[in-house]
């Protein structure tokens, strides 16, 4: 049985999701985010949310992200990590973000835990069919799907977005990933396969 983690990385509203088992169902899914409010903090059998730790500089906060990251895939065996990589048409804090993304990979490299980014285009046209959709298209897949909504569960209002579409994000982040890992596994057992019968031969 595979345990796979997806990443919706954010600076403000970082989103998990983790799958257990061989095929992907959303009831074996559970989810972690942090939050600056602690109203969202309800208290859900697969949501799971948490307050920021304090930091003193830019350094602490992405170590304090990427160690809370890395602790839950550790604490939970997770056999690979995919995370939602960087958006090359980004404006605004793009260095911040890139760095808070490095921190993360840094830390799941030292501790020898897989990792794969996947680009924010897959993971939309994966979810949506189109690589541009936007965070209303991403919800109407994710309640399509899951009949499950998150933002009725957090008690969020219509015009907030974290960390509903963070929590959306990282469930097709690990979806994806865990259709990839799938599929890759395969075609190794494949090659593997015919690798003995070409010996055989």
């Amino acid at each position: 049985m595979k345990t796979i983690l997806g990443v919706d990385l954010s600076l403000t509203s970082p989103a998990l999701c983790i799958h257990r088992g061989d095929q992907f169902n959303f009831s074996n899914c559970e989810f972690f985010f942090m939050t600056k409010f602690e109203k969202y903090l309800y208290k859900h059998t697969i949501l799971h949310g948490e307050t920021f730790v304090d930091y003193s500089c830019d350094s602490e906060r992405y170590s304090n992200i990427g160690q809370w990251v890395l602790d839950i895939a550790k604490f939970n065996n997770v056999d690979k990590v995919f995370i939602e990589d960087y958006s090359y048409g980004s404006v605004g804090r793009v260095f911040n973000i890139a760095e808070n993304g490095g921190v993360l990979k840094f830390l799941l490299w030292r501790s020898f835990v897989p990792y794969e980014g996947i680009p924010p285009t897959v993971i939309k046209k994966f979810a949506t069919g189109k690589g541009n959709a936007d965070k209303q298209k991403m919800e109407e897949a994710f309640l399509e799907e899951t009949k499950f909504d998150v933002r009725d569960v957090l008690g969020m209002p219509a015009k907030n977005w974290n960390p509903s579409s963070d929590l959306i994000d990282s469930y097709f982040i690990c979806k994806y990933g865990e259709q990839h890992e799938r599929e890759r596994l395969e075609t190794e057992r494949q090659g593997a396969v015919a690798g003995v019968n070409s010996v055989g031969a």
